[in-house]
């Protein structure tokens, strides 16, 4: 059993840090019910004792041990807590103090306790439900800006195609779901953020069908992000994690492994993101933004949705970039397959989505894009989404009453 004597003590120099080794039989160790596990430590509060059956000498490795570290002779016990609601709830609130994010959690919904709540440390869903132990989910987001929330039917539409793609029923009727989203942003009183929301077929049992589950369950959270947005150029790679079949990249659910991963392996890289390619070669998706190109004919040249995820953002830039036609600042736009030979000398590349709305990309994998600096078309784009943002039409700004 691996050894906690490296673990930080409390800030408290006090008898809350407890390690006993047992003088008892040399496969049977006794602990308190009331340790607790922080992030600094144990805290143990002294209550009735627990006998418990451990191996006698097990040895675990782990990066911060050297090699003379893992062989040990003895067993060393701890004391693990037994913790009322209450006091479990307590210490997920501390526990949440004692880091910082970026994001600022404003307002949650859930169908399971049936309200809104404030408190960040009660946005929690049950370890039961599907969508935490079977990945079966979808999700989706919509952009809070100026007390408005955009493209939120543009959204909610490719939420229930998803569902129905996941088999999940809807717990409640369309307009009832939009209503709960629009209160629950009015509850957050958020004005410049994100709403992403959850369907899972519901908390009931660990199987694997969920037959057994209740009923669906209905999830929203309001994100309010503190950092100042960053629209510079970018780098991207291509990626090795292999792109998810058709079947499952057309719906937006949450078994995002393979999203998660090509995130990561860009960042190994140096990169941004990671552009996925279909099974053919064609050029894809990033993990989670549509891509665009400028050729050098001057035309703004999409990627087909067929085999990836119907982007809104992406769709929207479509209808906008008409304008750009108009000027004479695009000659054309087409949607349809795009080799990597073509994406890799167009004049310009993007990604585009909720998250990065425009986003400039000045280099893939060795290859420079253009110029190698952030192009015309690009910044023109995005201008157009962040007006379409503040200004746009009723169809694609819906109001919140705060």
């Amino acid at each position: 059993m691996a050894s906690f004597s490296s673990l930080t003590r409390p800030v408290s120099e006090t008898s809350l840090f407890v390690l006993k080794l047992s003088d008892q039989s040399s496969n049977s160790h006794s602990f308190s019910k009331n340790l607790s596990f922080s992030r600094s430590g144990f805290c143990c509060f002294q209550s009735q004792l627990v006998k418990i059956r451990l191996k006698p000498s097990v040895s675990i490795k782990n990066s911060y041990q050297t090699e003379s570290s893992t062989k040990t002779e003895s067993t060393i016990v701890s004391e693990v807590p037994i913790l009322s609601c209450s006091e479990a709830i307590e210490r997920l609130r501390m526990s949440r103090e004692t880091y910082k994010s970026k994001e600022q959690y404003l307002a949650m919904y859930s169908s399971v306790f049936g309200g809104i709540t404030m408190d960040s440390s009660a946005m929690v869903i049950p370890m039961d439900d599907h969508m935490v132990h079977r990945g079966h989910g979808v999700f989706d987001t919509a952009a809070i800006m100026d007390g408005y929330l955009y493209e939120l039917d543009q959204h909610l539409d490719r939420f229930i195609r998803s569902a129905t793609m996941a088999k999940i029923k809807l717990p409640f009727d369309r307009e009832s779901i939009r209503r709960i989203l629009i209160q629950t942003v009015s509850a957050s009183e958020c004005r410049k953020g994100s709403l992403r929301y959850w369907l899972s077929t519901g908390p009931g049992d660990f199987q694997l069908s969920p037959s057994g589950c209740h009923q669906p369950a209905l999830y929203a959270i309001v994100i309010e992000n503190q950092s100042p947005p960053d629209y510079s150029g970018i780098k991207v790679v291509t990626s090795s994690i292999s792109i998810k079949p058709p079947q499952f990249a057309v719906m937006k659910s949450v078994n995002y492994l393979p999203n998660a991963l090509s995130k990561m392996e860009a960042e190994e890289n140096g990169a941004y993101a990671a552009i996925w390619l279909d099974f053919d070669g064609f050029i894809a998706e990033g993990p989670n933004m549509n891509v665009a190109f400028v050729t050098k004919e001057k035309e703004l040249l999409m990627p087909e949705f067929d085999k990836i995820l119907s982007g809104c953002t992406a769709k929207r830039v479509l209808v906008l970039a008409e304008s750009l036609v108009k000027e004479g600042m695009l000659q054309g736009i087409r949607v349809e397959k795009v080799t990597v030979e073509e994406g890799k000398i167009a004049d310009e590349m993007m990604l585009i989505g909720s998250g990065v709305l425009v986003r400039p990309v000045v280099q893939w994998d060795e290859q420079i894009i253009g110029d190698g600096k952030e192009g015309p078309v690009s910044q023109a784009l995005l201008n157009l989404i962040l007006e379409d943002m503040k200004s746009g039409p009723a169809s694609v700004r819906v109001p919140v009453p705060y």
